[in-house]
């Protein structure tokens, strides 16, 4: 039995966009039912950006994520995939993301548990709290 709106899926990534685990993780999604990706890249606020005003902060770096990573997701998945800029918190552009557009999961694509903010923050199980299926993608220390 098959709903007539696929599946929408969020992807959350920053410095891991591009990375083979994450290409895997969106292909295996993909070959399991219709999907819609967006990949949500926070934008990061770096060093007095962080005191001063870190929306302030240009897109550059995001944005070069996105267009890094967007080609070789959607060849991972077999459709188009959508990119977006968030907050650079990335609870919060999480959380802004499902509200302005609604996603029915989520996969976390983070560094590795020895040097991830996002796994130090707990990203994953306080994005669970917001009542949606969430997948952690991590690459190996040796990638």
């Amino acid at each position: 039995m098959e709903s007539s709106e696929p599946t929408r899926v969020l992807v959350v990534a920053h410095k891991t966009a591009a990375t083979q685990p994450l290409r895997d993780a969106v292909r295996e999604r993909a070959l399991r039912g219709p999907c819609k990706f967006t990949l949500l890249v926070p934008n990061p606020a770096h060093g007095l950006h962080k005191v001063v005003d870190a929306a302030d902060q240009g897109v550059d770096e995001a944005q070069q994520t996105l267009d890094d990573a967007l080609p070789e997701l959607t060849e991972a998945a077999g459709t188009p995939v959508q990119g977006i800029v968030g907050d650079p918190d990335p609870s919060a552009a999480i959380q802004d993301a499902i509200n302005l557009r609604g996603f029915d999961e989520i996969i976390i694509s983070t560094l590795s548990p020895r040097v991830s903010r996002w796994l130090k923050l707990d990203l994953p199980s306080k994005v669970s709290g917001m009542g949606l299926p969430v997948t952690t993608v991590t690459p190996s220390d040796d990638a």
